[in-house]
């Protein structure tokens, strides 16, 4: 079923606010391959000259997946999660974040795009991270989702 871009568009996502904690910073960091001790170690991000451990880069990706259906934005639309794709993830950094800070992240979907005749749609969602009034980071998402029977 073809994608209603205007729908998509218009579509309220709610806000999610997260407590950024220091365990889930050094484990991202440890699973990312992230070797430097600034993202595990506290004493060495203060003698970095961070006030607490760093947020990882990519690390906002996983926060939206905190939602009990993180999903739910695209399923709304019609789309069946067994038909899309991971297309593209990009983030831009405004601001550092740390352990210890509580970060608001608002999506909203930007565009939607048919390739391929229809059988393809291509659904562009950014999140606005912010913390207080600080814009922290931008973080754009791609999910491709295929239209069974459009060839």
């Amino acid at each position: 079923m073809p994608i209603d871009a205007a729908q998509a568009m218009a579509q309220e996502i709610p806000p999610l606010t997260v407590a950024v904690e220091r365990g889930r910073l050094a484990f991202f960091a440890k699973a990312t391959g992230q070797d430097d001790p600034i993202y595990s170690d506290v004493a060495a991000a203060k003698a970095a000259g961070h006030p607490d451990l760093p947020v990882p880069p990519t690390f906002f990706f996983s926060l939206e997946l905190e939602q009990s259906d993180p999903f739910a934005w695209i399923t709304s639309l019609g789309v069946d999660l067994r038909t899309i794709l991971h297309g593209e993830q990009s983030f831009t950094y405004h601001a550092m974040a740390y352990a210890g800070d509580e970060l608001v992240l608002q999506p909203r979907i930007v565009d939607v795009t048919s390739k391929k005749g229809g059988a393809l749609e291509l659904v562009t969602k950014k999140t606005t991270i912010t913390r207080g009034d600080d814009l922290i980071a931008e973080a754009r998402t791609v999910l491709i989702a295929q239209n069974k029977g459009v060839s």
